[in-house]
């Protein structure tokens, strides 16, 4: 197996029509997180500065955002289902989202005008255990289907919200299809976060949820005194979160974005592939998908992000695993008065990446085209913790997954 990290600069940016993004704009995202103050659980999540980690790999900072303290999840989906979920009930009620906040979609009142309804999704885990919280937490339904091979530990976290889960013996892409069949069949609402043909709506509305923790970062890094970062690395497996986070940046920063590292499993790359194509079409990628990064082992991408990335975003890159495991002890392990972030297999390969890309001559290149030097600002989403602790143990504690020797 190939265990070098593959790039691509992308050579599509000079397309003269560029999609637009005005629904992640900094005003849309405001109402987006004023839906999210609502829930007691909310508060920002923290933005670690890794000040000796910067000195060391050379440049001026490094900030990860750290979301495993979202409303007590470790990982940030909920922000997307939750505001999709809202979205939704609140078309069903012919009103505003900005009319029910959480205490009114939760009342008696709202759950008897709406009814018994199932919400129902496909997941490695973050997600459907945000689908199966906001639905319990409405007193609704939710049906969860996972791809073969997820953790169990992240199967039991569903369940203990109340949901109806199981583990299929499909991959992720074939599993959204099964949750989108039983939909039709039993008259349920699907909660995907990825996009095709004739479903774009919700997802749509689950990329706007993400928002809230891009503003977040933005305004934390403003108030630690910097104005926006250079480089952003953002993670992708349907392209969802990345597309949100690429789609803010070019919304909020206009003609000065920064520059954007879309990075992947190298079992799952589509969007990768696609950028290599370099034709403006999306690509997929089939077969198992098996990857520890299992929050990202999806081939179809969202035709929504896509378009988002392929138009504004500067690099995309395809990682082993071993990338995200040496991004989890990074980050675990920091140096010198550091914050500790405990970061999953999904969350860590960026830091992994930015590692390899300062310290590793195989990568001088790549670092070349990104312009990463001693006046670099990097921000990083580290977007789960040890959402499966048993294999974090592994990789942390036991070496699993070491990086190749050189």
């Amino acid at each position: 197996m190939d265990q070098k990290i593959k790039w691509v600069t992308n050579q599509m940016l000079a397309n003269q029509e560029k999609t637009a993004i005005n629904f992640l704009s900094c005003q849309e995202i405001n109402k987006v997180r004023q839906f999210h103050k609502s829930f007691p659980e909310y508060s920002p999540t923290p933005l670690c500065q890794l000040k000796e980690l910067a000195g060391y790999l050379g440049v001026a900072g490094v900030y990860v955002k750290d979301e495993s303290y979202r409303f007590g999840l470790k990982a940030f989906k909920v922000l997307g289902g939750s505001f999709a979920i809202a979205k939704y009930l609140a078309q069903r009620l012919g009103k505003e989202s900005s009319e029910l906040d959480y205490a009114r979609l939760a009342s008696p009142e709202i759950r008897q005008q709406l009814g018994e309804i199932t919400f129902t999704t496909a997941t490695d885990g973050n997600h459907g255990r945000g689908v199966a919280w906001t639905a319990n937490r409405l007193q609704q339904k939710s049906v969860v289907y996972m791809p073969k091979g997820s953790s169990l530990a992240r199967l039991e976290n569903i369940r203990a919200e109340g949901a109806e889960a199981s583990i299929t013996n499909l991959n992720y892409d074939d599993a959204v299809r099964l949750a989108t069949e039983n939909a039709k069949k039993y008259g349920w609402v699907v909660v995907q976060d990825t996009a095709w043909e004739g479903y774009e709506e919700i997802p749509t509305w689950i990329m706007q949820g993400y928002g809230t923790m891009v503003l977040e970062a933005w305004e934390q890094m403003q108030a630690a005194g910097v104005e926006k970062p250079t480089h952003v690395f953002v993670q992708a497996g349907v392209g969802s979160l990345a597309g949100a986070v690429q789609g803010f940046f070019a919304s909020a920063c206009k003609g000065d974005c920064p520059i954007t590292v879309i990075v992947e499993s190298d079992q799952a790359d589509c969007l990768y592939t696609a950028a290599l194509a370099n034709d403006g079409k999306p690509r997929i990628v089939s077969g198992d998908l098996t990857t520890i990064m299992a929050g990202l082992a999806c081939g179809e991408p969202n035709t929504i992000a896509w378009n988002v990335l392929r138009d504004y975003s500067y690099m995309f890159a395809s990682c082993p695993d071993w990338v995200a495991a040496k991004g989890m002890r990074l980050l675990g392990n920091p140096l010198g008065k550091d914050a500790r972030v405990i970061s999953g297999e999904s969350g860590a390969v960026t830091a992994g990446l930015v590692a390899e890309l300062m310290t590793n001559p195989d990568m001088a290149e790549a670092k070349a085209k990104l312009g990463l030097n001693e006046k670099s600002k990097v921000l990083l989403f580290s977007t789960e913790g040890d959402t499966d602790p048993v294999k974090y143990r592994s990789i942390t504690w036991n070496g699993e997954y070491s990086v190749p020797a050189r």
